[in-house]
This record gives C-alpha cells, sequence and structure tokens, in this order.
C-alpha cells in the first residue's frame, strides 16, 4: 500500500514538473523567436510608452474607430471576465437598453433590428 502512494505521488510531481513547468517553458523559448510581437503580448507602443494591446479590447471615443465590445472590467486587462449578469438581471436590461441607446445615437439611420447583439 505505501509503496504505490509512494509511485502516485512521485508520479503526479513529475507530472506537475513536466507539464507545468518545463512544457511552458519550452513552448515560451521555441515561439519568442520565431513571433516576437505575439509572445510579448502584442503591446503597441507610441513614444516608447505602452499604450495598449493588440488583443484586448479598448475604448475609443471618435468616430474614426469602430464600437468597441462591451466590457465588464472597464477595459482594463487585468480585470477582464464577465459580469455574472443572468438574462433576468435588470441590471442586464438596463446596460443593454443604455448600449442600445448609444449606438443609435452615434448611427441615427440604424433601425431596430441593425443594433449588434454584441
Amino acid at each position: 500500500m505505501r509503496a504505490a502512494f509512494r509511485v502516485a505521488v512521485r508520479m503526479a510531481l513529475v507530472t506537475l514538473v513536466l507539464t507545468g513547468v518545463l512544457y511552458p517553458l519550452l513552448v515560451t523559448a521555441m515561439v519568442a523567436p520565431l513571433f516576437p510581437r505575439r509572445a510579448a503580448g502584442g503591446l503597441v507602443e507610441r513614444d516608447g510608452h505602452v499604450v495598449g494591446a493588440r488583443l484586448i479590447g479598448q475604448a475609443f471615443a471618435s468616430e474614426r474607430y469602430f464600437h468597441p465590445r462591451p466590457s465588464a472590467g472597464g477595459y482594463d486587462a487585468m480585470a477582464s471576465g464577465a459580469s455574472n449578469l443572468g438574462p433576468t438581471s435588470e441590471r442586464l436590461r438596463a446596460l443593454v437598453a443604455s448600449r442600445v441607446a448609444g449606438v443609435r445615437a452615434g448611427e441615427p439611420g440604424a433601425a431596430a433590428g441593425a443594433v449588434p447583439v454584441d
């Protein structure tokens, strides 16, 4: 019984080291030279300062840009995640109504069905 327990613990530790430490390090070391911008997170720099990321939604307030997807975390990459509001939530209904009104205000000719689902 003890021998089987020792083998199980050793295998769990070996698997943890292989899949949790060595494999991610190996993949990162192989991919970083091939795709340096993607491996660094797709950061956008202007004048030597990081101003955003290519892969994370950002809020833009200009007519030049496409409307960003709504963010539950305020477009903060550290707080990305869902709002956990369900279909019966009054708060979600109010948020959707305000977003629809915002889209219609920005595009006065948009019909009711022309507002994007997001």
